[in-house]
């Protein structure tokens, strides 16, 4: 397999006749494929720019960093020797520490040099300087000794002859704004180079290489080699070369062969070998929790099966299967849309608790508070270079810490559109970066939005009225919830993207019924019966008409759905439980009955007797 330089190196090549000195900056710690003389093969920077200068006739590269000082590269007895006698240096012990000045004069040297072709590389250079705009005295006259070489040193023809080309110096940098401002602001003869991520073509490529050391690939036929090695660049994506040797490296030591390639790369991606999705208790879990679910989610019958067929899909890996790569997207995604208090955010605690076995796997977030557009720092992780980049954001570590959960975001229209854009990334590719430039995979995470849109709309005034009620159709309130959210992405945002993303995974609540509201209030009441034995250590009882009237009044306006029913519950009866209580003496009571209830100015208040 012969293959071609990187486009880095490409791009050196083709501007050595033009520029005096090059920043590099972006992926520089990666590996690269190289042709050696062996054949290709894996390289660091360092090696992959020495085989493309020799190939342009460049007979010495020196290399500089602000820990160990200079050396020559490659480390040999005639590289060494030579470099001491062209530049003057001491490399007893393979290098010379330097101070800036001795380094100004070296490159000085280095950029007239006629005897034979050199470079310069100076790694790590974002660390030669603390602050690359507040530069003390000795740092200041550096940095304009090397601007000024730059704009003075000319291309060069060694007495071996050949075309002239410059002695270049080139700066290793993590991101060019790490050099002053001022360094390669307007100056012509300093090239800026990003060293991009590979691509499909370089990961396929890479991932030949390293595809023999997985077990199994020896004896497997062509064709299964072909898919094994397609698979693994194409499950890669956004990772480097250097992530994929890593990945072939933890597939070795935990002996996953071909088949467990995909299994491998998550366990790269998340850090966590203990895979919730692949337990064999799961599918049996997801196959009897319709009954568990709506004992907690009650009346939303066709909400819980549209979630638990998404959850099933999610479990066997067919999440974006459609999709030639989806390997990166997460396990599932739901948008729960309907009235307030109808079990939206019940369900994801629910569906937490059936895939991960605890409840604490829910990671909430009440998009209320992002509702500006700086907010998203706080989210995401503030902009390099800002205060408090280097914490990362609120999401990104949550996902980074538990990577197998589920990720909640209420009332999602509420969140600034800057920070919805943000989504479209998580959505489709799985993946988002923080300031410090680390990575959030979510690839194993259910991502769960929820939202009232489309319950209320604006009329010809502006005003705000309610679209549907208690009691209307399910039909109505799942078409004119779906067309106000339709309406809200489209229109009213211009981001119909986001909503794409989403697909036919949004899942309509319906209103709470007379009936499931009765038996809400009956399994409420029981809380309060248990709460009260807890605390105080007495059964509660009942009238039979006290019970129908506190019925009546929890359940006579369902619009606010369950919550509405606990908060009547709450003020008309709980309050005045608790002050009958506190009214009485409880000395040696170990029930108490509510006998009667009644209403004063608005006031209710509880007879109670005990025994």
């Amino acid at each position: 397999m012969d293959i071609s330089a990187p486009r880095w190196m490409r791009d050196i090549e083709r501007l050595l006749p033009i520029r005096s000195q090059f920043v590099l900056s972006g992926n520089i710690r990666d590996s690269f494929l190289t042709q050696l003389a062996g054949g290709p093969a894996l390289v660091p920077l360092q090696r992959c720019l020495w085989e493309g200068l020799a190939r342009q006739g460049y007979a010495c590269l020196l290399i500089f960093d602000p820990s160990d000082g200079v050396r020559v590269y490659p480390d040999e007895a005639a590289q060494r020797e030579r470099a001491e006698r062209l530049f003057d240096l001491k490399l007893a012990g393979g290098s010379q520490l330097l101070s800036l000045e001795s380094l100004a004069k070296l490159m000085k040297t280095l950029a007239a040099q006629r005897e034979c072709r050199a470079a310069l590389l100076m790694d790590f250079a974002s660390r030669i300087v603390r602050e690359p705009n507040h530069l003390g005295e000795p740092e200041h006259r550096f940095f304009v000794a090397a601007e000024k070489l730059a704009l003075q040193a000319a291309a060069v023809v060694p007495k071996e002859g050949g075309l002239p080309l410059y002695n270049p110096i080139l700066w290793l940098v993590n991101r060019p704004q790490e050099l002053p401002s001022w360094f390669t602001l307007d100056n012509d003869k300093i090239a800026g180079i990003v060293v991009a991520r590979p691509g499909y073509e370089e990961r396929e490529a890479a991932a030949g290489l390293l595809a023999p050391l997985f077990e199994g690939y020896a004896a497997a036929d062509e064709s299964a080699r072909k898919s094994f090695i397609q698979t693994f660049a194409a499950g890669a994506e956004g990772l480097n070369v250097a992530a994929l040797a890593d990945v072939t490296e933890l597939a070795s030591r935990q002996k996953l062969g071909m088949r467990d390639i995909d299994a491998a790369i998550r366990c790269y991606k998340v850090g966590a070998p203990d895979n919730p999705w692949q337990k064999d208790y799961l599918r049996a879990r997801i196959r009897d929790a319709l009954a568990t679910i709506e004992e907690r989610v009650k009346g939303q019958r066709q909400a819980v099966v549209k979630t638990l067929d998404i959850l099933k899909r999610s479990a066997v890996g067919l999440t974006g299967a459609q999709a030639r790569s989806g390997g990166g997207r997460p396990r599932g995604v739901l948008f729960f849309a309907g009235p307030t208090g109808v079990g939206k955010t019940e369900l994801a605690k629910a569906l937490t608790q059936l895939v991960f076995s605890d409840e604490r796997a829910l990671i909430r977030f009440d998009m209320s508070e992002f509702a500006e557009e700086h907010s998203a720092a706080r989210l995401l992780g503030a902009p390099p270079g800002y205060i408090g980049f280097d914490a990362g954001g609120e999401l990104t570590n949550a996902v980074r810490e538990r990577p197998f959960s589920v990720l909640l975001f209420d009332e999602i229209e509420k969140a600034h559109p800057r920070i919805l854009d943000k989504f479209l990334q998580i959505l489709e590719d799985g993946r988002l970066t923080d300031g410090r430039g680390d990575t959030a995979y979510f690839s194993e995470a259910i991502i769960v939005f929820t939202s009232n849109l489309g319950i209320y709309v604006n009329d010809e005034h502006g005003r705000r009225i309610q679209q549907v009620r208690p009691g209307d159709p399910y039909e109505l309130v799942e078409a004119r919830v779906r067309g106000g959210i339709v309406d809200y992405f489209k229109y009213h945002l211009s981001r119909p993207e986001i909503l794409n993303r989403i697909g036919d995974n949004i899942v309509v609540f319906n209103f709470i019924t007379p009936d499931v509201a009765r038996d809400i209030f009956m399994g409420m009441l029981r809380n309060v019966r248990r709460r009260l034995a807890e605390e105080q250590g007495l059964e509660l009882a009942l009238g039979a008409d006290v019970a129908a009237e506190l019925l009546k009044r929890a359940t006579q306006d369902l619009s606010n759905g369950g919550r509405g029913i606990g908060n009547q519950l709450e003020s008309a009866f709980i309050n005045p439980l608790a002050r009958a209580l506190f009214a009485l003496d409880l000395a040696g009571a170990s029930r108490v009955r509510v006998a009667a209830l009644s209403e004063t100015d608005k006031v209710v208040s509880l007879t109670l007797e005990t025994s």
